[in-house]
This record gives structure tokens, sequence and C-alpha cells, in this order.
């Protein structure tokens, strides 16, 4: 058998219609797109939820809830993952652990905002974790073990606040 022998399976490949080719095809004049109209012109295309003009169900629905656009995302890790990973080697239990050892180590994909401990899952292993965040009994359960849990500020609350404006002198009593 040789490339010059190959056909495709009966029946599966067609020949496709040849649509507006005069009146004795069948399919000629109209080319099946019946009369006139903005369907039967090239490029038609009608976005999803267009209701013919009337206002769409989707802007009928009152609104609700509130999406907070300075929301922070942290990435999360849990006790039993750090311990899973501490025994297979992966992390150095004389250097901190934090966002870029979890990364380097496949742990994590991304910091996000900062990276919180949640508690699910025991931890054996001493090891100091630094972190945006970490829930009271991840604490408790690290500090258990004989290490250290440091919460690091993020980004947001290390920024600089702007100053207040000083008083204007006109405002303040004068002292005679």
């Amino acid at each position: 058998m040789g490339l010059h022998n190959l056909k495709p399976a009966k029946g599966s490949v067609r020949n496709r219609k040849r649509v507006g080719r005069g009146p004795g095809s069948g399919l000629g004049k109209t080319a099946g797109r019946g009369e006139k109209g903005q369907k039967s012109r090239s490029g038609f295309s009608r976005k999803p939820g267009f209701e013919g003009g009337q206002m769409p169900l989707h802007r009928r629905m009152p609104k609700r809830g509130f999406h907070n656009i300075f929301r922070r995302e942290y990435a999360v890790i849990n006790l039993g993952r750090l311990q899973k990973a501490i025994e297979a080697g992966k992390l150095d239990l004389a250097k901190p652990i934090n966002a870029e050892a979890l990364i380097k180590a496949n742990i994590l994909r991304r910091a996000r905002d900062g990276m919180r401990l949640l508690a699910k899952g025991e931890i054996k292993s001493k090891v100091t974790i630094e972190v945006a965040g970490a829930s009271q009994a991840a604490i408790a359960a690290v500090e258990k073990a004989g290490g250290k849990v440091v919460v690091l500020r993020s980004k947001a609350e290390a920024a600089p606040k702007t100053p207040k404006k000083k008083e204007s002198k006109a405002a303040q009593p004068e002292a005679s």
C-alpha cells in the first residue's frame, strides 16, 4: 500500500453545495436564503440576547451584589501540603519558607497578593514560615511543632499613605 492508494472511507467526504448558480441547480437566485432583508446579506450576525429592539432580559433584571475591585487574592497553602513537601525534600529547613521558595519547589504556581497559611493537615517539622496572613490554628500548630510564623505586611499595607492636608492659617485661632 502506498500514499497514492489512500482514499477516505466511502461516504465520509462530500462535495460542497454550490448555491446561487442559476435556476437549474434548484438553489439559484436567492441561494436558499429566502427573500430580501438583513438575514439574506453576507456578514449578518445578530448578538446573542438581541430581542428585536426590546430591552433584553439581562438588562431588565435588577443588579445585585457588590464587586470590590481592590480585593486581594491570596495564594493559599495548607500545613499538610507543606509537610509533604518537606518530607519529599523539596524545601530547605535551614532557610525561611516563603512564597519564592514554594514557587521554586513547584508547590505554588504564583504568589498573587501574598501567601496565606491555613491549618488543614498537620506539621511535624520545625520551620520558619514567612506569610502575608495565617489562621490562628495554623500559627498554633507551627509553634507547637517548635517553628515560627512571621506575618509580613502586604504590598498595599507597606505602601506609604498620603499625608493629610495641613490646616490653613486662617482656620487656626490666634494666640495673643
